[in-house]
C-alpha cells in the first residue's frame, strides 16, 4: 500500500470477529455489523497547533484499536477496504 495519512490522520485495517455459528443458523453478510476493532496500517506524523508545533501521535503502525461505529471515511485501495480516521476518533489501544 503506498499511502501517507496526513496530521493526525490513520488508516485502519478493520478486524473481523471470529464467526460463530450457534444452532446452525446463518447469518447474511447485509445483516452483520461492521467490526470496531483493526490494525494500523499508516499513520501521519502529528496534530499542528495553532503556533505551528507538532504533536506526535500516541497511536502507532501495528497497535490493535477501537473505534466508534459511524467513525472515519471508507476507502478501497487496490481491492483491499480500509478505514480513514482521526486520532480524536479512537476510543482506545488493546494491548497484548
Amino acid at each position: 500500500m503506498q499511502i501517507r495519512p496526513l496530521y493526525d490522520r490513520l488508516v485502519v485495517r478493520r478486524i473481523e470477529p471470529q464467526e460463530t455459528v450457534q444452532n446452525g443458523i446463518i447469518i447474511p453478510d447485509t445483516a452483520k455489523e461492521k467490526p470496531q476493532e483493526g490494525e494500523v496500517v499508516a499513520a501521519g506524523r502529528g496534530k499542528r497547533l495553532e503556533d505551528g508545533t507538532v504533536v506526535p501521535l500516541d497511536v502507532k503502525v501495528g497497535d490493535r484499536i477501537l473505534f466508534g461505529k459511524y467513525a472515519g471515511s471508507d476507502i478501497k485501495i487496490d481491492g483491499q477496504e480500509y478505514l480513514i480516521l482521526r486520532e480524536d476518533e479512537v476510543l482506545g489501544v488493546i494491548e497484548k
